[in-house]
């Protein structure tokens, strides 16, 4: 029925040969001047028995007395059926009455009114509304429709009463629409605090309007307005409208999240859409998708639940319904996304978004959990603990590509310069950044492994076994998480992936170059974060600077012992004398060799300053006063002048300046020293 266009008021003068009750300058449902209200009616009513029903008829008849009326007859017995009772004959001019107060009165508010503007007047109109409904109601029983008079009657009320549902309806979707069609024409950006509201009637109409141009996500209704939405949704209920009151709640509350949605700037895409988006904007829409999904639990979720439960406050069933409805069409909105964000190509990049989502999945579970009823929301909860499950299986899945992806990265080409290795640099870097996220990543490790305990094979078991007694060296603590262990993998297969590289060079001392750089590297990351060094344990530190220690004499053997060796007394004594050609050889293989080594190891890099210094000053310890000895002692040998010159290139202090240019990784120091 088209509540637009109301068919206009019943013009009969009379009614069962009794006049209009109601003049037209007066109000429909007014009360009169009557003193007593409706429940002191009802009162003295009840006080006198069957003799306080009266015939409804003349002009004077009050609302009051109308309802009273309907009361007596509504508690009689069967009407117009088996058992025959006085006032039964008189009891059709007062649903008459009724019938025609409530026409009168939907008639004028269609008219272009709203409810609201005569608060008086509006209490009347749902009181004789809900007398409507009993009378339906009762009128319905199967000894009613077996007298003619009976289905006459009832024909009557229920076409009134589904008028003003039909009214009622379209109230209700008024009320909920009003603010967001006002927020939709203010076009509004943000979420605000809430603010207050005025009951302000104009010529035919009695809006709500906000008393600033703040805006908001959700409509903020007035206690008025929730008070007048509550009485219609009563009404309808009461009625037998369940099915059309839940619908327009529905719907209007939906588009009102589908608004408040597309303000947050999330956008409905589809699973095509995110696999075809870059990862750099898809993270984007990660960003406002993790906000959209904390604003949801903190603010629009338990605000429509409070609004939810005022409008429905005498019927929870229905309320709880209502809102686990809408909470599950915004979550799946959410969860589809989620989704198809899992689906996307794995990649290590992606690990920290994962876990965010994951995070925020597992927090959203945890609002559930303490703010709603588990009836209201345990279909929802389960599927958001379903998305969380997926996305922590991602997770896992991405951490171990990162296990795969140091195996099988076999360069053959090494690293010029003996530097950290990009993989070194960047595995670190990334268990580092992830040990950030150590909590969210035990519980999702710990999750995986309750969920494939049962599809162990004996080989993974062996696996695991083996996993603990690593740990258990390295920590001397039996304690380890599930993430603990798999650290512990990558650590492995870092220094299985860095041996084989250092193989590479050819040059020995260059080889432990390139292992100091790396290991330094590595235990100086470790050492940044305390809670991989706890894990990992001192034991495993101090093993680890014991091999650097090591790496670093083996460094100076192969780079020291043959230049050490031009500088050695053997040789040149011959029959007691020093021999100026063995001693001239000597210098010039000298002269040769350290111009090669500077040469060469002024191109090798050493990141760590004090690393690198200490490379230094233990090369200048060793060779510095072995030279100078050695010049002290034998360059009285050589004939002064030219010749001199010509073997004798550095002094002591000249092989202390050249050795403060190794491990800078220019190849023009050399070049530079000479100019």
């Amino acid at each position: 029925m088209d509540t637009s266009s109301p068919p206009p008021p019943r013009d009969d003068t009379q009614v069962n040969g009794v006049p209009a009750t109601t003049p037209p300058s007066r109000s429909p449902l007014a009360r009169d001047d009557e003193p007593d209200n409706v429940e002191r009616e009802r009162k003295r009513d009840d006080e006198e028995g069957d003799d306080g029903l009266r015939p409804a008829c003349g002009s004077d008849v009050s609302l009051p007395q109308i309802l009273r009326e309907v009361d007596s007859f509504l508690r009689r017995g069967a009407p117009f059926g088996g058992e025959s009772s006085s006032g039964y004959a008189e009891a059709p001019m007062t649903i008459e009455l009724l019938c025609e107060r409530v026409e009168s009165a939907i008639g004028r508010y269609s008219s272009g009114s709203r409810l609201g503007c005569d608060p008086d007047d509006e209490a009347c109109l749902f009181d004789s509304i809900s007398r409507l409904s009993r009378l339906t109601n009762k009128l319905e029983s199967a000894s009613s429709k077996e007298s003619s008079q009976g289905v006459q009657v009832l024909s009557r009320t229920s076409s009134v009463l589904q008028r003003a549902m039909l009214f009622l309806e379209d109230e209700l979707r008024w009320s909920l629409d009003r603010q967001l069609r006002t927020n939709n024409e203010l076009e509004s950006k943000s979420i605000k605090a809430k603010p207050s509201f005025n009951l302000v009637c104009e010529p035919d109409r009695c809006l709500l309007e906000p008393n600033s141009e703040e805006d908001e996500l959700l409509p903020v209704f007035s206690p008025e307005m929730v008070s007048r939405m509550n009485r219609i949704c009563s009404s309808m209920i009461e009625a037998g409208y369940e099915t059309e009151c839940c619908i327009v709640y529905s719907v209007s509350r939906r588009n009102v999240f589908k608004s408040a949605l597309t303000k947050l700037g999330l956008e409905n895409m589809n699973m095509d859409d995110v696999q075809r988006m870059p990862w750099e904007s898809l993270e984007g829409e990660i960003r406002t998708w993790i906000s959209v999904i904390k604003q949801c639990a903190t603010d629009l979720f338990p605000a429509e639940r409070n609004l939810c439960e005022s409008v429905f406050s005498s019927s929870p069933q229905i309320s709880r319904s209502l809102f686990s409805n809408l909470v599950r069409s915004v979550a799946i909105q959410l969860l589809n996304f989620a989704e198809a964000v899992v689906l996307t190509r794995r990649a290590a990049e992606k690990l920290f978004k994962f876990l965010d989502m994951y995070e925020t999945l597992r927090d959203l579970v945890s609002s559930f959990d303490e703010s709603y009823d588990p009836d209201a929301a345990g279909e929802v909860r389960a599927e958001i603990l379903a998305a969380k499950t997926r996305m922590a299986e991602a997770v896992v899945k991405i951490f171990c590509d990162l296990e795969n992806s140091i195996k099988s990265d076999n360069g053959r080409t090494p690293v010029p310069s003996g530097a950290v290795h990009p993989l070194i640099r960047y595995t670190m870097n990334y268990l580092k950044y992830a040990y950030e996220y150590k909590e969210t990543l035990e519980q999702v490790f710990r999750e995986h492994q309750d969920g494939s305990s049962n599809d162990n094979n004996e080989n993974e078991s062996t696996s695991s076994d083996h996993k603990e007694a690593k740990f258990k060296v390295a920590n001397g603590d039996g304690e380890s998480s599930p993430f603990d262990k798999e650290l512990l993998t990558v650590m492995d297969l870092l220094d299985a992936n860095l041996d084989m590289k250092s193989k590479l060079y050819r040059d020995p001392a260059l080889h432990y170059i390139f292992l100091m750089n790396n290991g330094r590297y590595i235990l100086q990351k470790i050492k940044s974060s305390p809670e991989i060094h706890k894990m990992m344990g001192d034991t495993w530190c101090r093993k680890r600077s014991s091999d650097l220690r090591h790496y670093h004499k083996s460094y100076q053997r192969e780079t020291l012992s043959r230049l050490l060796q031009c500088l050695s007394h053997e040789g040149l004594m011959v029959s007691g004398k020093v021999s100026k050609q063995a001693l001239k050889e000597k210098f010039k293989t000298f002269n040769a060799m350290f111009d090669e080594i500077h040469k060469t190891q002024s191109m090798w890099v050493v990141n760590d300053e004090q690393m690198q210094s200490e490379l230094r000053v233990s090369v200048a310890a060793v060779v510095t006063p072995a030279y100078r000895s050695f010049l002290g002692r034998f360059s009285q040998y050589l004939d002064s002048g030219r010749q001199s010159e010509k073997y004798i290139k550095y002094q002591p202090e000249d092989i202390e300046g050249l050795i403060e240019d190794l491990f800078d990784g220019n190849a023009l120091s050399m070049a530079r020293r000479k100019t």
